[in-house]
């Protein structure tokens, strides 16, 4: 028998219910919908009658025995949902009810066609980029942990901003005071690392991004690297203001000044499944809400034709422009009649 695990955010009556009517229609189709025991208890607390077709999380099943993973949530929950299924590795499909939802496949008003779609196996799988995060300190590893999104280096206090130096393998790059420093993935190019002003990279591109936030410098730009690069942040001794790591929003750790925190790529990415072939840039649009009034499109192959006129690259009457000589300074730069010489 088939298995779906279903996520739920257990603190909304609208997650709790949607959970309620996934459960049912997995039911109705013969796949057995699966339930972490704290997710199971609040959909009996709203509906009792579920209990015999729900079945518990290492208590009725294994992860191992789980087909699917269905997340019912914003992308929180989502993030959420990938700690617990990375390792198995479970594939994971987003139902948005937040309200961005950039991981998120369908909407809450799909999810009938949604669980239509994972009964029938109407859906491909994709695999993310998740990044490793240490922690080191005089070469000692204080913390090791992972994100899907970003690890994002950032000021303790409110009122004191903290010293770093950003690295990309083994060679420095700026000395700055800031607000923080974002290291993110593709797939987190559009969360934290968009709001701090770095540039939106398709999911599909093998990159890792670096984004200073609110930096005192003059030189403080997003960077894009080589997925098999190193980044590093150091924090600085010579301030006092103290600095905080938060990887995904969920796994944070005080900084101690002069901290080292190094990113690179992790062998283990987190499997997203597709239930459409929608391009990113149409993705992009309607979760952005983006202005594209106006756009007319590429031509169809058909319609194309050579224009009626050739237009020469170069014809008579042209005249060749030479560099300055480096023994002619002050003389501008003009067209040299060749005749003349």
């Amino acid at each position: 028998m088939r298995r779906i695990l279903v996520f739920t955010h257990t603190g909304r009556q609208e997650a709790i219910a949607a959970a309620i009517e996934t459960c049912g229609l997995l039911d109705a189709a013969g796949v057995k919908p699966v339930m972490r025991r704290k997710d199971h208890e609040a959909v009996l607390a709203a509906s009792p009658g579920m209990q015999a077709h729900i079945e518990i999380l290492d208590q009725d099943c294994t992860m191992d025995e789980v087909d699917l993973g269905v997340v019912l949530g914003g992308d929180g929950s989502v993030l959420r949902a990938a700690e617990l299924v990375r390792q198995a590795p479970l594939p994971l499909v987003g139902v948005n009810l937040g309200h961005v939802g950039f991981l998120a496949e369908a909407e809450r008003s799909e999810l009938v066609s949604t669980v239509d779609a994972l009964v029938s196996g109407a859906y491909s799988v994709e695999e993310r980029m998740t990044i490793e995060v240490k922690v080191w300190l005089d070469n000692v590893c204080l913390a090791e942990t992972w994100a899907l999104n970003e690890a994002a280096v950032e000021k303790a206090n409110r009122e004191r901003m903290i010293e770093v130096v950003i690295e990309v393998d083994g060679r420095p790059i700026s000395t700055f005071g800031c607000d923080g420093v974002v290291m993110a993935t593709p797939t987190g190019s559009t969360a934290y690392a968009f709001s701090a002003g770095g540039p939106v990279v398709w999911p599909e591109v093998a990159a890792l991004i670096m984004v200073p936030i609110s930096a005192h410098a003059l030189f403080a730009k997003p960077l894009v690297v080589s997925p098999d690069s190193v980044m590093a942040v150091e924090t600085l001794t010579r301030s006092e203001a103290g600095a905080v790591l938060w990887c995904d929003g969920r796994r944070t750790i005080d900084l101690p000044p002069g901290a080292r925190i190094e990113v690179t790529r992790s062998d283990m990415p987190v499997r997203l499944a597709r239930l459409n072939t929608t391009p990113f840039s149409e993705r992009l649009v309607k979760k952005f809400e983006l202005p594209i009034q106006g756009w007319r499109g590429p031509a169809d192959e058909d319609d194309r034709r050579p224009a009626t006129t050739a237009l020469p690259v170069i014809g008579p009457g042209f005249q060749s422009i030479e560099p300055h000589h480096k023994d002619e300074p002050g003389i501008p730069l003009v067209a040299r009649d060749e005749t003349k010489q």
